[in-house]
């Protein structure tokens, strides 16, 4: 297994005290984990890709069944408030360790833009072997969230994202998102950023326009 190489990242225009002065959007902090929690990520993503890909009898379905209710029996009494848990707060790890976000890693953050890479997974499938059209957006979106960071900008939420669907984005296929700020206009930041596959080539492009909060918008 190759060794993970570590991300180049640029702070130099973050501010973290726009947290406090910008909409109602607490602020979030970095979790700290133990050595277990990524591994259980990963499990549970493996959980999903086989959950949407296996063909098996109803009686190891039963047996399956028994042992998630048994899951949910051991972690139901952990629940948390949102920003309580590592979930999402993990930056460490792929997906911050979200199940929901994409788990694509930063390899390059900054005023001048991000780079992430990973790849799509099973549980991603739309049919045919491509990617959902739906997760591309996803990708995208926290993708913007995170260039508006980086750049310095206020916080600020999704008013749009139009996606350019260019070529079929293949599943377990090493593949880079890479984005930065157009321009912006006041409360606005207009960024556009592209989805690329190993030779360079353009799956899918979007534009994206992130609206500053005022102080009484969540």
């Amino acid at each position: 297994m190759s060794e993970r190489v570590e991300p180049v990242i640029d702070r130099s225009a973050v501010d973290e005290s726009r947290y406090e002065k910008h909409g109602g959007f607490p602020k979030v902090s970095r979790a700290t984990i133990g050595a277990n929690f990524g591994p259980f990520v990963e499990a549970m993503r493996t959980l999903q890709d086989l959950a949407v890909s296996v063909d098996a009898t109803d009686e190891v379905f039963g047996e399956a069944l028994g042992q998630a209710r048994q899951l949910i029996e051991l972690l139901e009494p952990h629940r948390a408030p949102e920003l309580q848990g590592p979930a999402g707060r993990a930056v460490q790890l792929p997906g911050r360790g979200s199940l929901l976000l994409l788990p694509w890693q930063v390899s390059e953050a900054g005023p001048d833009g991000i780079r992430m890479t990973g790849e799509f997974r099973r549980f991603h499938l739309g049919g045919n072997g491509a990617a959902h059209g739906g997760v591309l957006p996803l990708l995208f979106d926290d993708l913007l969230g995170m260039i508006v960071h980086y750049a310095g900008r206020p916080i600020s939420r999704t008013a749009y994202l139009h996606v350019n669907y260019r070529k079929i984005t293949p599943l377990e296929t090493p593949l880079t998102v890479c984005g930065r700020v157009d321009r912006i206009e006041g409360r606005k930041t207009f960024i556009t950023a592209e989805l690329l596959d190993d030779q360079g080539e353009v799956l899918a492009d979007c534009e994206g326009l992130m609206v500053q909060l005022l102080p009484w918008q969540p």
